[in-house]
């Protein structure tokens, strides 16, 4: 089973982002890197001088690299940037079906999990436009997985899965952290980087609900299918999608990695993950269950 490594939502500053992907070449176990913004274009600049060596620094180290695109382009200036990306030359993660549109027909591409990639006739269509990985939409149950695995395997393309994270739940032309600290969406000052693994949210009850990641919506809960690997591969799941936090990903990378590989037990596993964020609420019961937020597992 493969392991990817998905785009950082998040908005560091540019040293520890740099920091932060010297570290995932030099050693996390993962085959896969999607590297480049998927959230907000104001952050790009910060760090595009940088993106360059950093995509030397993996491949030198035996990863493939991937171009993020943006999940939801809505200006003239956000446009020339995916025109920009069909140019590079290195496969790009779609992530908002009009990046389609500035790639050739056949020239491939990986699909990101913002795409409602929900059925076979879909995904087959995207296949034959020249899609040669999927991650599948993290709602989706594991029947689901199971009958869309089939069908991707049927065209020879990985068919992955959200394995760690917070899951991306919704985009907005809204800026939550701008609203939040009283400021306009184009005035915002980057608040966000204050908040570099979302801004918890909480319902009027005071229970864990959501959290927000500038322009983004994500799940308060980490999605952890660790132990979940078994089940993953018996329903033809390929590969696993690993979303950067704070944190040591490069361990986190390891414990799936022997995880998948039989070396580590499932519980083991999940023990190992608590302790490196112990704080942290997992979650699995999107594939399990009809809550989104459940855990199927005992402790943690």
């Amino acid at each position: 089973m493969k392991l990817t490594l998905g785009p950082l939502m998040f908005h560091w500053p540019a040293e520890q982002w740099q920091q932060f992907y010297a570290d995932i070449a030099d050693n996390a176990p993962v085959d896969r890197v999607v590297i480049g913004e998927l959230v907000c274009s104001k952050r790009l600049p910060f760090y595009e001088a940088l993106i360059p060596e950093m995509i030397e620094r993996l491949q030198a180290a035996g990863k493939e690299v991937v171009l993020a695109s943006l999940a939801l382009p809505t200006l003239v200036r956000e446009r020339k940037i995916l025109a920009g990306l069909g140019e590079v030359g290195l496969p790009v993660e779609v992530n908002d079906l009009t990046m389609l549109t500035h790639l050739n027909e056949g020239q491939p591409f990986t699909l990101g999990p913002l795409v409602n990639t929900y059925n076979r006739g879909t995904l087959e269509w995207l296949a034959a436009r020249g899609a040669t990985s999927v991650c599948l939409p993290p709602e989706l149950p594991l029947s689901s997985v199971t009958v869309l695995a089939e069908t991707a395997a049927a065209w020879g393309i990985d068919c992955e899965i959200w394995g760690y994270g917070r899951l991306p739940l919704a985009m907005s032309g809204r800026c939550y952290h701008a609203r939040l600290a009283r400021r306009s969406k184009d005035g915002c000052l980057f608040v966000c980087e204050e908040d570099p693994d979302g801004l918890s949210v909480d319902a009027l009850d005071g229970k864990k609900f959501m959290a927000v990641n500038g322009v983004q919506t994500l799940s308060d809960s980490w999605a952890n299918l660790v132990g979940d690997v078994a089940a993953l591969k018996a329903a033809g799941v390929t590969a696993l999608r690993l979303s950067p936090h704070t944190g040591d990903m490069s361990k986190v990378a390891q414990i799936f990695r022997d995880a998948a590989d039989g070396t580590l037990l499932p519980d083991q596993a999940i023990s190992e993950l608590q302790q490196i964020n112990p704080e942290r609420r997992f979650s699995n019961g999107f594939l399990f269950g009809e809550v989104g937020a459940g855990w199927s597992h005992s402790g943690a």
